[in-house]
């Protein structure tokens, strides 16, 4: 395969976490008296970190204690309610399978909080996945590349036989900024012109267009 390691973003690439991400707005929001958020206004909203959700999920001009507090019983919720209806993606489990029968090392970049990913990579992929990296303090969030960096000198991979796939704008940048090639999956949270407005280096609009890109 043409490639040594394999660095994949999460929500809206490996596993669709859609519902359960809204679902737990929603709580957090309802526990203020504020309104819910549309599962397409979570679909725009993710990809940033979950501050950054919920800072845009609650009504304009809330105050910063308040947003907090909304953070809190978010992260509350989520952390006990994070694999109610998140599953991976069709396809996506073959694709691991087959990395690691050629012995490619893997990894997870993301910017949800670090003890959910690892939670619903553990759960739904065991050992295909070497490496998860979440948010986590003293590494910066992305789309600055310290996450990839990060993950590679887990690895002992360099980032020239490395490539990372993903699924928003920050996913492309993020790579762009890491210097390495990205992959962009049309399935998850952003449209194809998106993603090569952002830089996507290559589109896989099926997982068997990403198996071949691998390959």
């Amino acid at each position: 395969m043409k490639y040594d390691a394999v660095i994949f973003d999460l929500d809206g690439t490996l596993t669709d976490t859609l519902a359960d991400l809204k679902n737990s707005v929603n709580f957090a929001l309802n526990h203020f008296g504020f309104p819910e958020r549309t599962t397409e206004e979570i679909r725009n909203f993710v990809g940033n970190g979950v501050r950054r959700l919920i800072y845009l999920s609650v009504p304009e001009n809330t105050s910063e204690e308040v947003s907090e507090s909304c953070l809190s019983a978010f992260k509350e919720h989520y952390a006990a309610n994070s694999l109610v209806e998140t599953k991976p993606y069709d396809g996506i489990i073959d694709v691991l399978k087959t990395l690691k029968k050629h012995e490619i090392k893997t990894a997870v970049v993301t910017n949800k909080m670090h003890s959910a990913a690892v939670d619903i990579v553990g759960y739904f992929f065991g050992d295909l996945i070497d490496v998860t990296v979440g948010q986590i303090d003293g590494i910066a969030q992305k789309p600055q590349p310290d996450g990839i960096y990060k993950v590679l000198e887990m690895l002992g991979v360099s980032k020239e036989k490395s490539v990372y796939v993903g699924d928003s704008e920050v996913d492309c940048i993020t790579a762009k900024n890491a210097g390495v090639p990205c992959i962009g999956v049309t399935w998850g949270f952003r449209s194809k012109d998106v993603l090569l407005e952002n830089g996507a280096d290559f589109i896989a609009e099926t997982v068997e267009e990403l198996n071949n890109l691998l390959a």
